[in-house]
């Protein structure tokens, strides 16, 4: 008996087949965004239906067709790859930047507003990269892997940056060197101390920390500083701590010190080039001062 017009309207319609012969396989998806095939890998031999209207109705369009295959946070994550792959760098914004970096840290879920959460609170992207690792720790959403990928992240530009420092003499490089010390130092919590050994071309030997201190104070060991001049051949130095009041006003602390130092090289024949205060984003030379 044929069944009445509104079921058969209401029933999908299936090919009449003999015995147990099995359905046609379903159509190969289309390629969309990368997301879209590992989200079609699953769907049943007869595909449901994406609208009321059935598969077999008009108006219905398979999920391969779709604008978006794939609506949830791995469709919007394959729009922001193909952004950045497409449109470059500058297209994104801070908290997309960081957004994508959570990606590698943390393959499922929606990291946008743990991405805005941080800007806001840090300040800008690069606070968020310079923020120390136990205070990124403490902060809610994030963990060790996320934490490991923002520090990761943080530690090549700067070791990109100190290269280009590296590549010519330092002192016909001023620009790159200044550049590189404020995205190392400017946004410490603390006084820290470091001295750049140069060759008898000027160019970087080793970028050592000396010392770390307060937050106005280090103690530094003239001393100490010559001795590992004398283990690294170098033949000139130059000094910089930070102030992470921002001021790079120098103490009269900060210039006995810088004295010792240049006296005590001076009797094994090593140049004291200069002493640089690094602020938040300023930076003060003694010897365009007239310091030293």
């Amino acid at each position: 008996m044929p069944l009445p017009r509104f079921l058969e309207r209401l029933m999908p319609h299936r090919p009449e087949r003999d015995g147990n012969a099995p359905y046609p396989p379903a159509p190969t998806p289309r390629g969309g965004f990368a997301e879209a095939p590992l989200a079609l890998q699953h769907l049943p031999r007869d595909p449901l239906p994406l609208n009321p209207g059935g598969p077999h109705l008009p108006g219905f369009q398979p999920a391969a067709e779709l604008p978006f295959p794939s609506t949830g946070p791995e469709g919007h994550r394959g729009r922001m790859r193909e952004k950045l792959l497409t449109r470059g760098l500058d297209s994104l914004a801070d908290y997309e930047l960081l957004e994508m970096l959570l990606f590698q840290a943390m393959p499922k879920g929606d990291t946008k507003p743990l991405a805005k959460a941080l800007v806001n609170r840090f300040g800008s992207f690069a606070r968020v990269l310079a923020a120390p690792v136990r205070v990124l720790l403490e902060t809610k959403g994030l963990g060790p892997h996320s934490v490991t990928a923002i520090k990761l992240v943080e530690a090549s530009a700067l070791r990109m940056m100190k290269a280009e420092v590296q590549e010519a003499p330092v002192l016909n490089n001023w620009d790159r060197l200044t550049a590189y010390l404020q995205a190392a130092m400017s946004r410490e919590k603390t006084e820290i101390f470091r001295v750049l050994f140069l060759d008898t071309r000027n160019r970087l030997i080793a970028d050592e920390a000396q010392g770390r201190g307060t937050v106005n104070h280090t103690p530094v060991y003239p001393r100490e500083v010559v001795k590992r001049a004398l283990e690294l051949h170098a033949t000139a130095l130059i000094l910089v701590h930070n102030h992470p009041s921002g001021d790079t006003t120098p103490s009269q602390a900060d210039l006995d010190m810088t004295q010792e130092i240049k006296s005590a090289a001076a009797m094994l024949g090593i140049v004291v080039h200069d002493h640089l205060i690094v602020g938040n984003g300023t930076w003060l030379s003694f010897r365009r001062e007239g310091y030293l």
